[in-house]
């Protein structure tokens, strides 16, 4: 593994470039790391919103369907944190790359809307959104408002009463798009893996499945968080980004576009 940082010799980034330029068929799996810079905190670093509201007690269908009122707190908190936020430069970097060409599309675990904002065409959100909000009984999904988060009752469908749950995945939720996925990374050569540990599945084996089919891995984080290889596979990641997103990418960004 080659590690590049904002102060770094030149000589590996122009590697990493290089290498990156000449790929087939580059995508990306980006993670709340990258929303840092857009003022929305991580959901699992201190003061985020699982130390608050406990997954297992707030976020889960089962929870939802039996007792909405409650589950609506933690809709509230998360509807609250996201209004206003606006994309990032690092965001913003990703965008130029697909305009570009050299990025066929990204998968996120984030819900928060912004690689669309910032301009991203093919973005895969494996979680869900937390723009719309969606009716279980009906089918009935309808932009979310700020009302919605404002308000002390719980939305309900203006087609069947039935009480409105944000567009996301609760835990008991099958993930979206998987098919859309796994055909993106399916020719995938090089996948950059962006503010993320990558820990949870099945995103967790997204970085394997590219390296495993021959394919380069790109780490962008403060801290290298993927597995390191072992047991006779080799490393997983080929060039580890070390330090702030908004630092690190749009780096890499400038030097890929010649700018």
């Amino acid at each position: 593994m080659k590690t590049i940082t904002p102060k770094t010799d030149e000589t590996h980034l122009a590697e990493a470039v290089a290498v990156f330029r000449s790929a087939l068929s580059a995508a990306a799996l980006t993670g709340a790391g990258i929303s840092v810079g857009s003022g929305i905190a991580d959901f699992r670093s201190p003061g985020g919103v699982w130390t608050v509201f406990a997954p297992d007690e707030y976020a889960t269908l089962d929870v939802f369907l039996r007792h909405p009122a409650k589950a609506w707190q933690l809709y509230r908190e998360i509807g609250k944190s996201l209004i206003g936020k606006k994309p990032n430069c690092a965001h913003e970097v990703l965008a130029d790359l697909e305009t570009s060409g050299l990025l066929k599309g990204l998968v996120t675990q984030n819900v928060d809307n912004l690689h669309q904002a910032a301009g991203s065409r093919n973005v895969l959100e494996i979680h869900g959104d937390h723009q719309h909000l969606q009716c279980l009984k009906c089918g009935q999904v309808t932009p979310v408002a700020e009302e919605h988060y404002l308000m002390s009752a719980v939305p309900s469908c203006g087609r069947c009463s039935y009480p409105y749950k944000p567009n996301v995945v609760l835990f008991g939720e099958p993930v979206r798009h998987f098919d859309c996925i796994e055909e993106l990374l399916a020719g995938c050569d090089l996948l950059l893996v962006i503010g993320t540990s990558a820990g949870v599945y099945p995103a967790a084996g997204l970085p394997a499945l590219v390296k495993d089919r021959g394919g380069l891995v790109y780490e962008f984080n403060r801290e290298p968080a993927l597995a390191a290889g072992g047991c006779g596979r080799p490393p997983l990641v080929d060039f580890f980004f070390r330090g702030d997103l908004a630092e690190t990418l749009p780096m890499f960004g400038r030097a890929v576009l010649g700018r």
